[in-house]
């Protein structure tokens, strides 16, 4: 393996490390130390990939707004009937959530702080998207409601269980496992909420 090789899978791994400890572990507090502890490797080369924690914060933060921002992409670029389109960004959503437990605390984290406010959406997208909801009112598909209602129930049906995670587990008595399990349940419960057929 090449030097660069070498150096290209070492600042991979603390970034996943990173991530993992961040938005696996719900660790957001970790020091440069526990992160390079985690990840097997001497604290100085998290400086010399990433200058300092901050920096490697800032990248690891803006590769899960990127996950996020594919998520929406769902929506927006999919040819496909309404409610299905709706089904895989739920599907998606929930798929994350399960991969990264944290990751939605995190940028609830991040947004308290001022740190996420990037808008992800279009206008005219926004538009086409308020359309498709009023269209499958007018078909009885979803009850009637100002189209940004129905959005903001399925974001909050899907974010809200992912965003106080530690909160419902310690207050419900869940285990990590418990609560992963619920969390893969929701698709269907999601779907049967926001449609009416």
């Amino acid at each position: 393996m090449s030097n660069q090789a070498k150096k290209d899978q070492t600042q991979e791994l603390i970034k996943e490390t990173a991530k993992n400890l961040f938005f696996v572990k719900g660790k957001f507090d970790a020091t440069t130390q526990e992160i390079a502890d985690e990840a097997g490797v001497n604290r100085t080369l998290i400086n010399y990939y990433f200058r300092s924690r901050d920096n490697l914060i800032q990248i690891i933060f803006d590769e899960a707004q990127r996950v996020e921002q594919e998520k929406s992409k769902i929506i927006q670029d999919a040819d496909l009937p309404f409610k299905v389109k709706i089904s895989k960004f739920i599907e998606s959503s929930l798929s994350t959530s399960l991969q990264y437990p944290y990751l939605e605390t995190y940028i609830v984290s991040q947004i308290n702080k001022g740190n996420c406010h990037q808008r992800e959406i279009e206008e005219d997208v926004l538009n086409t998207l308020y359309k498709d909801i009023e269209k499958e009112m007018e078909l009885g598909n979803i009850e009637k409601m100002a189209p940004v209602q129905f959005i903001l129930n399925m974001v909050s049906l899907l974010v809200f269980p992912s965003a106080v995670r530690p909160l419902f587990m310690e207050n419900l008595m869940i285990s990590d496992k418990e609560y992963d399990q619920i969390i893969s349940e929701r698709k269907e419960i999601i779907i049967n909420m926001l449609f009416k057929n």
